[in-house]
């Protein structure tokens, strides 16, 4: 992985074997980033992709393996108990060009992932909702 940090945006590139929510969090920890927004494209052969389920209260996982172009992946930044959280969806097409979508849980770069990170310069954290079974923003 290797950035340039330009005031409040930081251009990230991580590359082909790396992980991209781990690579991003860790960034994310390094920089002491606490609050933003994260928009990227490129490339994975293995990722894994998650949609909430509201009744089971769960979420319900999808690996997708072969050549899939990210297009785009995006979320936020925040913190919770302390630590960064990141909060990433992203739509992956296959070479059929037929599209999955969902909560990004882990994806490994297969040629290279471009992100700008967009900074704000504040601190909001993430609270357990008991009714909805989610970590929702603390606002």
């Amino acid at each position: 992985m290797n950035y340039k940090r330009f005031g409040n945006k930081v251009i990230v590139r991580i590359d082909s074997g790396e992980e991209i929510v781990k690579t991003l969090k860790q960034l994310c920890k390094n920089l002491d980033i606490k609050l933003g927004s994260i928009t990227g494209i490129g490339a994975t052969d293995k990722a894994t992709i998650g949609l909430f389920d509201i009744k089971t209260r769960e979420y319900r996982s999808t690996e997708l393996v072969g050549d899939h172009e990210i297009a785009p992946a995006y979320g936020n930044i925040s913190t919770m108990d302390g630590t960064v959280y990141l909060h990433l969806h992203a739509n992956l097409c296959n070479a059929e060009h037929k599209s999955f979508g969902g909560h990004l849980n882990s994806a490994v770069v297969s040629a290279t992932f471009e992100a700008i990170i967009d900074i704000i310069d504040a601190e909001i954290d993430r609270v357990f909702d008991e009714k909805i079974g989610l970590n929702l923003l603390d606002i």
